[in-house]
Formats: structure tokens, C-alpha cells, sequence
């Protein structure tokens, strides 16, 4: 979420590096138990998402 939130795209870049640094700083059960939340958390964004895109959706067909 920082980076979507970062003021520049330097900024982006450097916070995205530092999550590279840090996944490989992980030995393979971490790694495995990280891409296991990750997914986890972007199943429940997207379906979030999706729900308020709906709503607006039918918002503006009114």
C-alpha cells in the first residue's frame, strides 16, 4: 500500500526495492507463508473493489 501511495515515482521505486530486499532476506518457509498473505490480501482488495464498483455502477445508472 505505500507505494500506491508514494508522492514520486522515485519514491515508488525506492519502496519497491525495499520489499524486493526484503522477500529475499526470507528463507523459503517465510517466503512460502508471505506469498500465501499476499494472496490473501488481494483476494479480499479485489473483492472489496469490485463491491464498490458496483455500487457506483448502479449509482450512476439512477
Amino acid at each position: 500500500m505505500r507505494s500506491i501511495n508514494a508522492a514520486s515515482a522515485e519514491e515508488r521505486a525506492a519502496i519497491n526495492q525495499e520489499l524486493k530486499d526484503f522477500y529475499a532476506s526470507l528463507n523459503e518457509e517465510d517466503k512460502k507463508t508471505f506469498n500465501t498473505q499476499l494472496q490473501t490480501f488481494i483476494a479480499r482488495e479485489m473483492g472489496r473493489l469490485k463491491t464498490d464498483y458496483e455500487a457506483i455502477k448502479q449509482g450512476t445508472q439512477n
